[in-house]
Formats: C-alpha cells, sequence, structure tokens
C-alpha cells in the first residue's frame, strides 16, 4: 500500500494506491508554514479511515508533495508528522512544485507552473529542478495565483476603484462590511486561503471588462516571470492548480499573445503522480 499525496495551502488530496484499486480523500491543507501539528495529525487520521482499506493498516511508503516544503527544516518537520501519523518509516517529503513536474512531464523536459492559492515556476529537465524563481509568498509574490487575483479585487472593493454595479455585487456575494474584509486579512488564520477565496467572484464575473483588466494584469505578471529562465523559454509551459483550470482560455490566450507554448493544463496533479509512482 503507497500513500501519495498533494498537499496546498488550501486542501491536500491524498490518494491510496494497492494493486490496481485507488482511493481518494480530501483534508485541509498542510502548508508548514500555516498548519501546527494538530492540524497534521486531524489530516491523518482522516486519510487513514478514508482510503486504507479496513483492516489492512499497512502503508509501506507515503510520497508527500506540499507548498511550502521546498526548505529542508520544513521537509523533516513534515517527515517527522507523516512517520508519527501513519506509522511509516518510508517517508518522502518534496515540493509541490517537484510534483507538479512529475505528473506533467514525467520524465521530460521542460517548464512548469502552480496556479492555485499561490504560484510557482521552474524549470525542470526530466529528474530534477534545474532552475526555479524564488518564492516570495502571498505578500510580495505569487503572481497569476488565487491569491493575487483576490488581493487586486479586494484592494480595489475596499479603495472604490472597482465599478460601482460590481462592487455592490461583490459586497452582497461575501456579506462583509469594509472593516470584516480587513479582519479576514490581517487579524485571522491564513489570509491567502482568505484572499484566493475571493477568485470565484472573478469567475463569476469573467466577462465584465474589469475582471477581463484584472485577470490580464494577473496573468501577464505570471507570464512576465519566464523571462528569468532565459533560452529555456522556447519549452512548453505546462500549468498545474485549481488556476489554471479555471482560466484557461484566457491563460492560453495570453501565452499565445506572448509566444509561449502551453502543453498539459491541469486542475491537480494526483493522477500524473500515481502514473510517476507507478513507474
Amino acid at each position: 500500500m503507497v500513500l501519495i499525496a498533494d498537499s496546498g495551502s488550501t486542501k491536500t488530496h491524498w490518494v491510496s494506491v494497492d494493486a490496481q484499486v485507488e482511493r481518494h480523500c480530501t483534508t485541509e491543507g498542510l502548508n508548514p508554514l500555516f498548519a501546527d501539528d494538530e492540524t497534521f495529525a486531524v489530516a491523518c487520521n482522516r486519510a487513514k479511515a478514508d482510503v486504507l482499506p479496513e483492516g489492512s493498516a499497512v502503508v509501506e511508503a507515503v510520497f508527500f508533495y506540499g507548498a511550502g516544503c521546498a526548505q529542508e527544516l520544513s521537509r523533516q518537520r513534515v517527515r517527522h508528522l507523516l512517520e508519527k501519523g501513519f506509522g511509516c518509516g518510508r517517508v518522502a517529503v518534496e515540493s509541490d512544485l517537484l510534483g507538479a513536474c512529475r505528473a506533467a512531464c514525467g520524465t521530460t523536459e521542460g517548464l512548469v507552473g502552480i496556479l492555485g492559492t499561490g504560484s510557482n515556476l521552474c524549470h525542470y529537465d526530466g529528474q530534477a529542478i534545474v532552475r526555479k524563481r524564488m518564492s516570495t509568498g502571498f505578500i510580495l509574490g505569487d503572481e497569476g495565483s488565487g491569491n493575487h487575483i483576490g488581493r487586486r479585487l479586494l484592494k480595489d472593493y475596499l479603495e472604490d476603484r472597482m465599478p460601482q454595479e460590481l462592487s455592490a455585487m461583490f459586497h452582497d456575494a461575501y456579506k462583509k462590511e469594509k472593516a470584516d474584509f480587513i479582519d479576514c486579512l490581517y487579524r485571522r488564520p491564513n489570509p491567502n486561503r482568505f484572499l484566493a477565496s475571493l477568485v470565484p467572484f472573478a469567475a463569476q464575473h469573467r466577462h465584465d471588462s474589469y475582471i477581463q483588466d484584472v485577470l490580464a494584469r494577473c496573468f501577464v505578471a505570471f507570464f512576465e516571470q519566464l523571462d528569468y529562465f532565459g533560452n529555456s523559454m522556447s519549452l512548453p509551459l505546462h500549468l498545474v492548480g485549481g488556476v489554471a483550470l479555471e482560466f484557461e482560455k484566457e491563460l492560453r490566450a495570453i501565452a499565445k499573445q506572448r509566444g509561449v507554448v502551453v502543453g498539459v493544463m491541469v486542475e491537480s496533479p494526483v493522477a500524473g503522480l500515481v502514473r510517476y509512482h507507478k513507474g
């Protein structure tokens, strides 16, 4: 029995693989920068209950790909918590970016980006990440991501720059006063998730010219990060994440304008990771 997990800041997708049988479940996001030990324990217990066959509790290996797991100190902490949670001595913890690469490219070279709650970009040579943009997080970076789109929407709403009709709909959609939005952003946990939770409004009103402009600015900022990779920009760009799939049409249009060849575009890397680990 092998357990594979793709974990972002918002949710964790678990799949157990036993022969040809796969069982899936979703728990809270387990970004070690935000999630405490108790959150990990609860998620492990939930995963065991939902994806492990009754009466067969032996987990031979856990492959965990997570946001916030790029640094060794974070990986060590997550590895310890998963070993404890599943009683398994073989636990591999890697970044969500490497997971996206293995899922989208397998053993083929390419550029790979994540567009979900946060964002990231790298050059993958078919075995390892050979170059990547430094991730500066939801305050300084995450261009094109859910929290970037949410940040633009919220700033314009709070500063009365959102068109009046849309502003009224935004207020009706979230049932919050301006002070409540500020409270969610600065006084409550996981502000990146909160900002990303505003993306459905953009998706619902995507044909409005103001929303189109917000999306274009955010996605152009994401594609501008490709300049970092120089000659490697001729490689196809594969995108993984909920924002990538939701706004596939908009992203492909901007990519075409900028001469970027877009390859695979999927919401979740889990199916690709299952293929990768089955070999």
